[in-house]
């Protein structure tokens, strides 16, 4: 009965806000209301003109028979055509049709419906705090990750489906072997030098299962080793790696043209640098030494105690993290915008070259941008929205507070043993009672283990696929 509360009052409302507010999409309103402006690609009749192509009647008749048949009219022009593209505002009639357009809609609408029953739910246990309920805004959380996911599978999937993407399938395996070799050696780290927390989950994790074990009269040594989890580890980072690959290095090219935008404004320059750098600050956050050891250990000259408390830091970390996604998906609008311009750049690159080009590709060139938006869009938002609700999981599963910036909160150890569990009323049933024992197994501290080794993960995969298209763009890809 302890979830016929506030919760579910909560949760009851947002669904039926969304089935009220099918008709309306903050996702829609994001890529037709912020101003953004596709390129148009030249008709033939323009391409002729422009490329003094004879438009003879006879054949005009023959290509309109052609085009019935369903292949389209073929011809060449120069390369080095002097076009100039016309532009169009981006409405609702244009991206219906776009592809991966309902998985966009669904991933940002829905994360944003869930980051409104989040924090309903943080001001409910602000001021009623949970006993033993559970916190169902967490399982809207983990839905959010696990839509996100879905989706960066099912981008990376065409790489792998389509007979011209070898390139791309070969980068997707090497970047998993590397990501897999990088995550094997994180994984060994001690933890005085980075904080992840797997290490203190798993001893907690295997002292109360076996425990638990034990409890239950099941016969075994105790759950699965420590070589296990950090190798099952290890293989979910390596393909979180290998999905946030393509998208890094698709923001990195988006960042690089957006500079070019505010050159003349070095306040907007430095957002942009500074949204590009976070995920660095971020990943150096769990490293102890450089952050960590001098904010909270070490005492300066003229002070008398460190900089900041231990619980504070811990807040920092999730402040920064969740401020930082929320700057990168305020800037979404200027970076897609910075996407569709590709279309005129694309066109003025072809412009330097010599040859000639069909009429079929030139239009090609130019109407594939705007059909990809919505890929890109998402290539942008879902490593975005995943790592933010990663860290809000993290926070609220990890017993973590949003008020420890001001004062000092008196941290509640809910570790509480197998061994120590009350004694339940009589005439409640035996499964009942296993399940309390088994709620016993995954504390606090386990949860900060996994979450916190997934939060960080994020970043980092995100800082290194990101650093890597911006060492790419800059030294082979400079146009």
């Amino acid at each position: 009965m302890a979830l016929l509360g506030a919760q579910l009052v909560i949760t009851l409302i947002m669904v039926s806000v969304i089935q009220k507010l099918g008709n309306y999409s903050f996702a829609r309103w994001l890529l037709c209301s912020q101003g953004l402006y596709r390129y148009l690609y030249p008709d033939n009749n323009e391409l002729k003109t422009l490329a003094g192509v004879p438009k003879d009647k006879t054949k005009g008749k023959k290509g309109g028979k052609t085009e019935a048949n369903g292949k389209p009219e073929t011809f060449h022009v120069p390369r080095s055509l002097e076009i100039q593209l016309e532009t169009a505002p981006v409405t609702p009639l244009d991206v219906v049709h776009l592809r991966f357009y309902t998985e966009y809609v669904w991933i940002v609408d829905f994360s944003l419906y869930t980051a409104i029953v989040y924090i309903l739910s943080e001001i409910y246990t602000a001021i009623f705090p949970l006993k033993d309920e559970f916190n169902l805004s967490m399982v809207w959380c983990l839905l959010v990750v696990l839509f996100s996911f879905k989706i960066l599978l099912s981008l990376t999937k065409q790489y792998f489906t389509s007979e011209e993407s070898i390139g791309e399938r070969s980068t997707c395996i090497v970047a998993f072997c590397v990501f897999l070799l990088i995550a094997m050696m994180v994984l060994i780290i001690d933890e005085s030098n980075l904080e992840v927390g797997v290490d203190p989950a798993y001893d907690s994790f295997y002292e109360n299962a076996s425990k638990f074990l034990e409890n239950q009269g099941l016969s075994s040594v105790g759950p699965a080793s420590k070589l296990i989890l950090k190798l099952s580890l290890a293989v979910w980072a390596a393909l979180i790696g290998t999905l946030f690959t393509f998208p890094g290095f698709r923001v990195a090219r988006m960042h690089w043209d957006s500079l070019r935008y505010y050159d003349d404004s070095k306040v907007k320059t430095l957002l942009l640098n500074i949204n590009f750098a976070m995920p660095f600050v971020l990943t150096l956050l769990w490293v102890r030494p450089i952050t960590r050891h001098y904010l909270t250990v070490r005492v300066f000259s003229g002070m008398e105690g460190p900089l900041m408390r231990a619980r504070a830091f811990d807040t920092v970390r999730l402040v920064l993290t969740v401020g930082a996604g929320v700057v990168r998906a305020v800037l979404l609008p200027r970076q897609l915008q910075a996407y569709l311009d590709m279309a005129q750049r694309r066109v003025q690159a072809l412009q330097k070259e010599a040859g000639r080009i069909t009429n079929v590709d030139l239009q090609k060139k130019i109407a594939s941008v705007f059909y990809y938006l919505c890929v890109v869009a998402l290539q942008y938002i879902c490593p975005l929205v995943m790592g933010v609700y990663l860290t809000l999981m993290y926070k609220t599963l990890g017993g973590y507070s949003w008020s420890s910036l001001i004062y000092e909160v008196e941290e509640v150890n809910n570790a509480t043993t197998v061994a120590t569990s009350p004694v339940l009323e009589e005439g409640i049933e035996q499964y009942q009672l296993a399940w309390e024992n088994l709620k016993m197994v995954f504390t606090e501290e386990v949860y900060r283990g996994v979450l916190g080794f997934a939060t960080w993960w994020c970043n980092f995969a995100w800082f290194l696929t990101t650093a890597l298209g911006a060492g790419y763009q800059t030294y082979f890809r400079i146009s």
